[in-house]
């Protein structure tokens, strides 16, 4: 993800922040400005919960440049209690442990370093819950 994009979005992603459509109730996260369901503009904030379930989830061996010292590592997408669902590393776990429908929770932690001048970007990764 680019830093910029990283930075306009961290407010709602660093908090785990989502929308609540007015209007239908739809949960958008990340935050957006048009309700994708019904077109309403008028959103609530809601705290997203920072447990889930493991929905599914593969393991990447050949890394992008960038992630090349992780490789071999999992990523996977989560539904939370609320039925929001979020794509992110698996972080902590043991590759061959992992399996569908398992607890996790999210963590924030550091995802790369851009460019040659060491920029830093933080997100959101899961972590098995026996961890």
């Amino acid at each position: 993800m680019f830093p910029s994009r990283i930075w306009r979005e961290s407010k709602h992603r660093y908090r785990l922040e989502a929308g609540k459509c007015k209007k239908c109730g739809k949960i958008v996260f990340p935050y957006r400005l048009i309700c994708p369901e019904c077109g309403h503009r008028e959103f609530e904030n809601i705290n997203l919960p920072d447990t889930g379930k493991l929905v599914t989830y593969t393991v990447i061996r050949v890394a992008p440049s960038q992630f090349t010292d992780q490789a071999p590592y999992a990523v996977g997408i989560a539904e939370l209690a609320n039925g929001v669902r979020l794509l992110a590393q698996i972080a902590d776990c043991e590759i061959e442990k992992l399996k569908v429908g398992m607890d996790i929770r999210i963590e924030f932690r550091r995802i790369q370093t851009d460019g040659h001048h060491g920029v830093l970007s933080y997100g959101y990764k899961f972590v098995p819950k026996w961890y």
